[in-house]
Parts: C-alpha cells; structure tokens; sequence
C-alpha cells in the first residue's frame, strides 16, 4: 500500500488534486494502476496524456522502492492524506500535498496552531516583536509552524523552543537536506522537543526556488492563523498570507512606518484588508477569542481541583502547563514513591484529566 501511495505522488501530470480525483474513483490508491486505460478516461477531467503517464511509468515503483528504505532507515513517518494522522486542517485544502513526511514528536492535530513569517533580514524591532509575541503565547497550548528559513521563521522556531512551544519547521527540500544547514542543530532540537519537521518532497530534493511557494501553502494551510511579523513588498511570507486568506484562516499583521521597507508588505495587507492589524500576543487572543476559551478552561480545572486529594493536586499542578512530563520526572519533583504517583495518574487518568503517552510521560486533558 505505501508504496502505491509514494509512486501516485511520481506520476508526471497527475499530481495532487487529480491524484485525490483518481483515488475517489477508482475505490483506492492500488485500483489506479490496476484500472483499465478505458475506465480511467472516463473520470472527469483526466485527460488521455495524464492516463498514458500513469500507464507507462511503471519504474516509478523502483523510487518507490528506495524512499521506503530512506524512511525506514531514518525512522521518518510518511503520511498520506487518507490517514487519520494527517493533520486536518490541510486536508481541507484542495491543492494538499497527497503525501507528507515528517520527523519529530508533535502532535499534528493539535488545538491551536499559528504560522509566523517575515523577512529573512528582519529589523532589531522585528525580531524584538517575534520574540515577545512567542514568549507571551506560551499560555495558550499552543503550536507554531514556521519554515526554518533565516529572519523571523528561524527566530520563532528558537523562541518557541525556548518558551517550551511545540514547533515545526516546513522544508522546500527532502527531509535529508536541511536547508540552511546552519539551522540544523535548531531542527535537531525541535525534533526532540515534541515538535518537529515535515515536507512533501521526497530525498534527494534540492531546496530549489520552485518548492518555496509549494511549502508555504502547508504553513498556511496547518495553521489556524498567520502571523506576519515584517516583510517587504515581496517575498514568501505575503504569499503564504495570500494562500492563507485564499484558505479562510484569519491573516494577522505587524504594521509599520511608511518609510520602513521591511513594514511595506504588512501595511499592504493590513490596507487591502486581508489581515488585522496587531500590535502584540494579546491582540491576536482577542482575534481568535482564545481569552474567553482560556478563561472557561480555568473555571473547569478550578472545579476540578476541588475534587482531587493532596498528591492529585500535586501532579496536576506540574503537569497544568500543558507539556508531556515523563513520570521519573514527576515523582521526583513531588517527591512522592514511584508506586504512589502511578496509582495518582492512574485515577487521574479515570477521571479524564490526564493521558499516558509513549515513553512513560503524562499530559494534562484540556
């Protein structure tokens, strides 16, 4: 099966939203290249060039065949969009990529999730604005995506690592080449820290200029919500914001000065009305009204906490953060016998306020 899902993806002229098309009629992935020549062209929209290329490019299967073996090697998750763990919010795109792969501990479903974008060569206030509006999400559950590039991605992927953030980076190359390398130690890190880094591009995919608008369009469409922190007049963060607004997910920006060049493509969207206007964190919390979501959760978990005994209490307020914490690491800091806090999560886990995860780590249920 996987390997009929990577060869559809290698097809010439098919790609991603005939691919979907073919899926649907023919009942599955393997019945598109066991279906006769006849039959296919009878589906909407395909035309005899696209089925004579699905036909007659049977050594697509031999690349097939040695990215399964890259994966496996490097222990990369290849995700297909039938999968329930594709993450959702992409799929509802109709220019999804078919197949993603990803590397990393995140959650790709996650309650919310934000893009931040902005110039490779961000001004000291651009960066200072990244790094406050990061630092003052780290309340909200929250995941940032960003594509790992220089400027404002690469300051966001580091300061949602430093606040604790899961984040992921978006490649325009093969998992296999980091680009830029020097943010390699950076995506190592994220990977580890329940984040990690995803593309649709197979090995052997040089960061070439064409994949960047394709990339983006998965930053965007994973996103609840993009966030523009300075760019010019042109360049990928507009059009990530483009592909955004074009997916109905809210576009938010930072303004600026007229004269600023690094304010010119913020202050375009914020005139053309395809995004608000920002100014911190918690403008952007009013947007989407997770202040008011934020606040329900905190009269539940105070009535919660009513109802748990001493060592209950304990763990819940280590783990009320939001981050997995392994369970050494819980009766460590509670100083309570292995025994005991296993028999706490346990009943935690009964009530519904807390989960089990791989690798023996607990999370708190929102």
């Amino acid at each position: 099966m996987l390997i009929h899902e990577i060869a559809i993806t290698l097809v010439p002229l098919v790609g991603d939203t005939n691919g979907k098309k073919l899926i649907a009629y023919c009942g599955d992935v393997e019945e598109v290249f066991r279906e006769s020549k006849k039959n296919l062209l009878k589906i909407p929209g395909i035309s005899i060039k696209t089925v004579e290329s699905i036909i007659n490019n049977k050594e697509i299967f031999n690349r097939a065949e040695q990215e399964i073996n890259f994966i496996e090697k490097n222990q990369i998750e290849p995700i297909f969009y039938l999968s329930s763990r594709y993450p959702k919010r992409l799929k509802q795109c109709t220019d999804s990529p078919m197949m993603i792969y990803f590397k990393g501990k995140a959650d790709l479903n996650p309650a919310r999730v934000i893009s931040i974008v902005g110039t490779r060569t961000p001004t000291n206030q651009g960066r200072m604005n990244c790094e406050r509006f990061v630092e003052a999400m780290a309340n909200y559950n929250i995941q940032i995506i960003s594509g790992l590039a220089y400027g404002i991605d690469i300051c966001a992927h580091r300061n949602s690592l430093k606040n604790h953030i899961p984040t992921i980076g978006v490649l325009g190359s093969g998992l296999d080449k980091i680009y830029p390398a020097i943010h390699k130690s950076t995506a190592m890190e994220m990977m580890a820290e329940n984040g990690g880094i995803l593309t649709e591009f197979m090995s052997g995919t040089d960061p070439d200029k064409q994949n960047f608008p394709k990339r983006n369009r998965i930053v965007a469409g994973m996103s609840d919500a993009i966030i523009i922190v300075e760019s010019g007049n042109k360049g990928g963060s507009l059009i990530t914001a483009q592909l955004g607004f074009g997916y109905n997910r809210d576009v938010a920006a930072y303004p600026g000065r007229p004269d600023d060049a690094m304010s010119k493509g913020c202050n375009m969207l914020i005139k053309s009305n395809m995004a608000s206007m920002i100014e911190s964190a918690e403008d952007l919390v009013k947007l989407m009204n997770w202040d008011t979501q934020n606040k329900k959760n905190q009269q539940i978990q105070k009535s919660i906490f009513v109802e748990l005994n001493d060592t209950e209490k304990l763990l819940f307020n280590l783990l009320n953060d939001g981050q997995p914490i392994n369970i050494d690491i819980l009766s460590l800091k509670t100083g309570l016998p292995m025994s005991k806090t296993s028999a706490a999560l346990l009943t935690m886990e009964f009530k519904g306020l807390v989960k089990a995860l791989p690798g023996k780590t607990y999370q708190i249920l929102n």
